[in-house]
């Protein structure tokens, strides 16, 4: 019966009331505090800066206040200038919040470099296979008297005799001079 009487109290209905004012005032103010914190509402289009070279880039960004993380990439454009922009996340035209962090890969200075495989005493068809699959190109073709026909019996880069683990960049052309099936 006491605790019946003390529910029904006005001492205790003035103190949940007051109880009540303070959780809604504290939960709206929070609300509110939180609207400003995390930029509610504000939101900015990121730039297109594909293709730019990375100091434009930069500067474009940081007059639109947004960061930037670079992140190197091992794809290589030949189409672009080394360093430019070949990507961007989140993408241009999107809408971020202010002060959001723009990752930007970059076009490397070339291509990577990767060591000549031993294709010596391996036949044509076999050393282009492999040529091929680490990334190099086949360039000129030559023929010298050797019973092994087909048989690649020297590597040439520019007209220079090179040993197999020579490192050079993908894509370059290597020239072969093979045997001629004739002793």
């Amino acid at each position: 019966m006491i605790i019946l009487r003390f529910i029904f109290s006005f001492e205790f209905l003035k103190q949940l009331i007051k109880a009540a004012i303070f959780f809604t005032l504290i939960t709206v103010l929070s609300l509110k505090v939180l609207n400003i914190v995390t930029y509610h509402n504000q939101h900015q289009v990121v730039p297109d800066v594909l293709g730019l070279e990375l100091n434009k880039a930069i500067k474009i960004l940081d007059e639109n206040s947004l960061r930037y993380e670079v992140i190197d990439s091992a794809k290589f454009n030949s189409k672009l200038p080394p360093f430019a922009i070949i990507e961007l996340i989140p993408g241009p035209g999107n809408e971020v919040k202010k002060d959001r962090k723009i990752y930007l890969t970059l076009n490397p200075s070339g291509y990577r470099k990767i060591s000549v495989p031993n294709i010596i005493q391996i036949t044509f068809r076999n050393a282009e296979s492999m040529l091929k699959a680490v990334g190099f190109e086949i360039g000129k073709i030559s023929f010298r008297n050797n019973i092994g026909k087909n048989m690649v019996l020297e590597i040439r880069y520019r007209g220079k005799k090179i040993a197999p683990g020579s490192v050079f960049p993908k894509t370059t052309k290597i020239d072969l001079v093979l045997g001629n099936g004739v002793q």
